[in-house]
């Protein structure tokens, strides 16, 4: 396989997917001039990933790519969970992740995971989907400037740093993505 649509309108999913993919090339939404918004009503980050991979793959009836990931706190139940990208509304990022800090701001458990469901979506008889996680815990305080997304509040205790204050390479080396990604990898080698 040479090359795969990855469903995503996010050029940051693109490029950190592309660099673990290296040989294979990943094409874009952007790339294939799609701009319709796939609504993802599932209620689960697996089914989320499916109804996108199927849309596009519809569409192209190419091999697809597509991911559905997200922030998931224990002491909010699990939330935001599958509506990470629009918790809190059509609000800036930044915002979205000072909402987080006031909500766990009072609570001792602040144990969070990120969670990446990947489908890699061959045809309709033939798919794979890996799970993956992240575990580490909300910071009191947004810090770095990489990543994207909730990285800035993410901590990671056995590096004592967040996400965004991880390199590419270093987040690319443990990610949630990154995980769910190599387990991809092995089943196409």
């Amino acid at each position: 396989m040479e090359k795969i649509v990855v469903a995503t309108h996010n050029e940051h999913k693109v490029k950190e997917l592309q660099s673990i993919f290296g040989h294979i090339e990943l094409i874009s939404l952007k790339t294939l001039g799609y701009s319709k918004e796939i609504i993802e009503d599932g209620n689960s980050f697996f089914e989320n990933a499916l109804i996108k991979a199927k849309t596009i793959y519809n569409e192209y009836g190419m091999a697809v790519l597509s991911d559905d990931s997200g922030l998931c706190i224990e002491a909010l139940n699990g939330e935001p969970g599958i509506h990470s990208a629009r918790f809190g509304g059509n609000i800036p990022q930044s915002e979205k992740n000072e909402l987080i800090l006031k909500m766990v701001k009072d609570k001792k458990n602040r144990d969070a995971s990120f969670l990446c469901s990947l489908v890699l979506y061959m045809n309709e008889r033939r798919f794979y989907i890996i799970q993956e996680e992240l575990k580490g815990e909300i910071t009191k305080e947004a810090k770095g400037i990489n990543g994207f997304g909730y990285d800035p509040i993410f901590f990671l205790p056995e590096y004592n740093k967040t996400l965004a204050e991880l390199d590419e390479s270093e987040k690319n080396l443990i990610s949630h993505r990154k995980k769910a990604s190599n387990a991809i990898l092995k089943l196409l080698s």
